[in-house]
């Protein structure tokens, strides 16, 4: 069967290779790849920035955002031949961590876990593989191939849900929600934000191309420019991870704003900062600013929901393009209208 492999540490490395079929195992799901989404993540990896194969081999099979079908199902799984299923990307240590041991994988407090696609764990870039059915989550017919979306959404939906928590500290009624980086995460961060009822501000560089319809399509508004202009937002999810971004985005957070880290700074550039007056800042406003990765089952049964309820043509448009798997490279290098590429091994929809 084929699949997409890297050699972690080793730039330029990726190649769509002939790798054996899976082997029998009558407690796990075998599970045909339908689509399998790229992001930064994976372009790190395959520049050799980081990623770790499996114990005892050299190279690691690519995909952690993922989509497929069950070929076939042990008994009593709960799950059925041609069912769609998004597979969890990380798994718990072995230890296990008092947050393992819970199933908040998510939230590993000794970094013993691994994940699929990223570390010491094959992801879902082959033709084929196996996915323990408790890390398996079902996909309606009605979201179909956009399913490969559910991995993404997670990360904002454990988002919103630390969000709330953390709101739920006083008496707090949010209004508004500013929300930097049009990106797919951002995106969909909007998304939930206007299924919550909110007010949503989006701020990104680009002036054409898809983004900003996509946020005026959800009753959200688009801003370029000077992040001061835009109206104070109780809540602030920042997409980008550009540093200087990220410190305008704490400074213009009001009393008891929520601001919420999801993008990851590369760390190649200083940036001045006056954290005396930041700190003096968050300390007598009540301030809270968190960072997220990861997700854990509630997490993707939340994204499953979030993706039912929003509208199918909206969706369709951050699937910007689908790349055969024979030409995968292709869905590496963005184009100027692309907000997911994805690279699809099976064309069934």
């Amino acid at each position: 069967m084929r699949a997409i492999t890297t050699q972690p540490g080793l730039a330029d490395s990726a190649r769509l290779e002939d790798l054996p079929e899976p082997p029998e195992d009558p407690t796990m799901l075998l599970v045909d790849a339908i689509a399998i989404g790229v992001c930064g993540t994976d372009l790190e990896i395959l520049s050799g920035a980081y990623g770790q194969p499996p114990p005892g081999r050299e190279r690691l099979v690519l995909g952690h955002e993922n989509l497929g079908r069950v070929r076939r199902a042990p008994d009593g799984s709960g799950f059925s031949p041609g069912e769609l299923v998004v597979g969890v990307v990380r798994r718990p240590d072995p230890v296990p961590c008092p947050s393992c041991a819970a199933g908040e994988w998510d939230m590993c407090q000794n970094g013993r876990y691994t994940e699929r696609g990223i570390s010491g764990r094959d992801g879902y870039a082959a033709e084929r593989y196996l996915l323990e059915p408790k890390f398996a989550v079902p996909v309606p017919p009605a979201v179909g191939d956009l399913g490969v979306l559910v991995e993404p959404t997670t990360i904002v939906a454990k988002a919103w849900e630390q969000i709330d928590r953390i709101g739920a500290r006083a008496v707090w009624t949010p209004r508004r929600v500013l929300i930097t980086g049009a990106g797919p995460i951002g995106l969909l961060a909007a998304l939930l934000g206007r299924q919550r009822g909110l007010e949503v501000h989006v701020l990104d560089r680009v002036t054409d191309g898809p983004k900003p319809g996509l946020v005026a399509a959800l009753g959200a508004t688009y801003h370029t420019g000077d992040l001061k202009k835009i109206p104070a937002a109780d809540i602030a999810l920042e997409c980008t991870g550009a540093g200087e971004l990220v410190f305008d985005v704490l400074e213009a957070a009001p009393p008891d704003g929520i601001v919420c880290l999801t993008g990851v700074s590369s760390g190649t550039r200083t940036i001045p900062v006056n954290l005396t007056a930041l700190n003096k800042q968050m300390v007598l406003e009540n301030n809270v600013v968190f960072g997220v990765v990861n997700a854990n089952l509630r997490h993707y049964r939340a994204a499953v929901t979030a993706l039912t309820r929003a509208e199918r043509a909206w969706l369709e448009q951050i699937v910007s393009r689908r790349v055969p798997a024979t030409r995968w490279h292709e869905a590496l290098v963005r184009g100027p209208t692309d907000v997911k590429p994805v690279i699809v091994f099976d064309d069934h929809r």
